[in-house]
């Protein structure tokens, strides 16, 4: 009987995948270094994989990452990457259409993380803030469309552990009554501001002024709140009240589109991607 041939070009998507065990997100360089497979052959190899569903590309840095739906990791993990998947391609087009970029914020404990951007994309000089950089809850947008449609226990947790930092960002959650009316107004007005003394980053306790000011709004699917996510410009361009008329439309369709994507299987999402 003879011999039957292995598939070479089977046995290499097999090896890149093999490669994502040990680390599920990675540079191209990566898994070059640890596939020893050309580049040009390993592209066609990741695009192929990324056609299928199997491995997805990040928005904010181009790494590669597994796929929600094959991760054997814990059901929180597996929810946060595939909200980050789900919201790449529409965090793309909002700043193809808007030209300003956007942030998918995920709660993480007692701060905000940036899951996802489209810093990259757009034509403006802009401090990039990398992929899961920590963002402040009380003073930031993103921060205050979460905290304003999160659940009421939610909210409340995360403000007890708040309420215990020594970090200067954190003092507003030891004014219980100020930080309920700056809620209320964001609930009224439909979208989340930054507070005007927050600049955006922040490194050990010290906010930094980075010059950008944002609107925020969340992702809310009835009393869930996945996440949020935020336009940001550069905060001599446009006053809030001009930015907001023309482009919170365009936020508030991307946050449900967003949702909409969520609620779908994951391996229909794979056309959206291309």
């Amino acid at each position: 009987m003879a011999k039957v041939k292995t598939i070479r070009s089977l046995e290499r998507g097999l090896r890149v995948l093999r490669s994502f065990q040990a680390q599920p997100i990675c540079a191209l360089q990566d898994i070059h270094r640890s596939t020893k497979i050309p580049k040009a052959t390993l592209l066609r190899i990741l695009e192929t994989l990324q056609g299928s569903g199997m491995v997805t590309r990040r928005l904010g840095d181009g790494r590669y990452r597994i796929s929600s739906d094959l991760l054997g990791i814990s059901p929180r993990s597996t929810r946060f990457t595939r909200i980050a998947e789900v919201a790449g391609p529409v965090l793309d087009r909002l700043c193809r259409k808007v030209l300003w970029p956007s942030d998918l914020m995920l709660p993480a404990s007692d701060h905000m993380q940036i899951a996802e951007t489209s810093q990259p994309v757009t034509p403006f000089v802009l401090k990039v803030s990398p992929i899961g950089a920590h963002v402040n809850y009380v003073m930031s947008a993103v921060g205050r469309a979460y905290l304003a449609y999160c659940p009421d226990k939610e909210r409340e947790e995360i403000i007890a552990r708040l309420r215990k930092s020594r970090k200067l960002v954190d003092r507003l959650a030891r004014d219980p009554k100020q930080l309920d009316r700056i809620l209320d107004e964001t609930r009224k007005r439909g979208y989340a501001l930054r507070d005007s003394s927050f600049g955006g980053g922040t490194y050990g306790r010290e906010p930094i002024d980075e010059g950008v000011s944002a609107i925020a709004v969340p992702l809310r699917d009835g009393k869930q709140v996945h996440g949020s996510i935020n336009i940001l410009w550069i905060r001599t361009a446009y006053s809030i009240e001009d930015f907001a008329a023309t482009h919170l439309r365009d936020l508030q369709n991307a946050a449900a589109e967003i949702v909409a994507g969520l609620r779908e299987p994951a391996r229909k999402q794979v056309g959206s991607r291309q």
